[in-house]
């Protein structure tokens, strides 16, 4: 394409303007070494009084881009309470506050930061601050709903292309990852052969099937197992729901999610209420629920055992709903400062749910209330 002197001009003032190469670049559709031939030409109109010491425009604009980036550097250390010989803990704090005030480059030059070093530090921090785990439960929802309209068959990189036709800019990696963590699994070649499997005598049956009611306490258990970060550590987080009070009957928290923690929240259930034979007790198919250890014990008490189907939480929605209900009402909204004031936390949390949250699906009564009407 052949540019007339007009159009070389108006890319040029454009560059003096502040637009960089590689926008001009794209923008224009020409090379790098075309565009800066432009520039250079343009240099030997520049009079000797708008000439400085004899630099060419590019370089005086580079002089330009370098006083700017000098003035932020100063700017930053100005603001900041440390110095550049402070401990590296304290200078990624102090540049964090700054972040997304100035370029990552001029802060981490500023106090003489690796740049991954920062990075890591923010994203570390990002993953167990509030609002991106906001975010992610939210994506949690869009991702589950995708999967559901498509009929369960699309995988990460086709999920992604249709949050981002919706407008939602994520990554194949990010929905891969939720995908993973709610048990979401698209259509493989081996299809056949879980098709074949789910068949089989002692295949895990749904027995449930979303009736998520009951006619009398201690007739249908529901369990699910979430974690929550703290000071760099998981927590995981144990408990066993009542279907017919929606009340929280146990809960254990642990720092491993093992089959030893849904064993010992269950025998505190039993001992505390003692249900008849023939207990309902549903689950997903999480390694704890489906192990040879837990399966056994449920059949020593002579309870059914039910499990949702493979990638459908909304089968334990129940269990699933109180966690929400739990990080939103409680575990956001707290800066929790040791392990302590976290269980102590969650501790009051369940005791505020079952005595006082009024629930809709009780018309507006709490869980104890529904327990006690039914004993009247």
């Amino acid at each position: 394409m052949i540019y007339t002197n007009e159009e070389k001009m108006r890319v040029i003032n454009r560059f003096n303007e502040g637009d960089s190469i590689k926008a001009l670049c794209s923008a224009y559709r020409v090379s790098r070494s075309t565009l800066y031939r432009w520039i250079h030409d343009s240099d030997k109109s520049i009079s000797d009084s708008e000439n400085i010491q004899g630099l060419s425009g590019i370089d005086y604009h580079m002089l330009q881009h370098r006083i700017e980036k000098l003035e932020n550097i100063i700017a930053i250390l100005k603001a900041v309470n440390c110095t550049i010989h402070a401990p590296l803990k304290e200078k990624l704090s102090e540049l964090e506050l700054l972040y997304g005030q100035y370029d990552v480059h001029t802060l981490c030059e500023a106090l003489e930061v690796s740049r991954g070093t920062f990075y890591n530090h923010i994203f570390r921090n990002k993953r167990g601050d509030a609002w991106f785990e906001k975010r992610r439960e939210e994506y949690r929802v869009l991702i589950r709903d995708v999967f559901n309209e498509y009929r369960q068959v699309l995988g990460a990189e086709k999920i992604r292309t249709i949050l981002m036709q919706r407008g939602h800019k994520v990554s194949t990696r990010f929905v891969a990852d939720i995908m993973r963590e709610m048990g979401l699994v698209c259509v493989r070649s081996t299809a056949k052969q879980e098709y074949l499997k789910l068949r089989e005598p002692e295949k895990k049956r749904n027995v449930l099937q979303q009736r998520f009611t009951a006619n009398e306490p201690n007739k249908i258990w529901v369990s699910d197992i979430t974690c929550f970060k703290l000071n760099g550590r998981y927590y995981y987080i144990c408990v066993i729901l009542d279907l017919f009070s929606r009340k929280i009957i146990s809960y254990k928290i642990s720092k491993k999610n093992s089959t030893q923690l849904i064993t010992s929240t269950f025998r505190k259930a039993w001992e505390l209420r003692s249900p008849k034979a023939g207990l309902l007790f549903h689950s997903d198919r999480g390694t704890q629920y489906t192990s040879h250890r837990f399966q056994q014990m449920l059949h020593d008490y002579a309870v059914v055992q039910s499990f949702s189907n493979s990638g459908r939480p909304h089968d334990n929605a129940v269990a699933e709903s109180f966690f929400a209900s739990l990080k939103k009402e409680e575990l956001y909204r707290r800066d929790y400062t040791s392990e302590p004031a976290f269980k102590k936390g969650i501790e009051s949390y369940i005791e505020f749910y079952n005595t006082r949250r009024p629930h809709r699906t009780l018309k507006n009564r709490t869980p104890c209330q529904m327990e006690g009407d039914s004993q009247e």
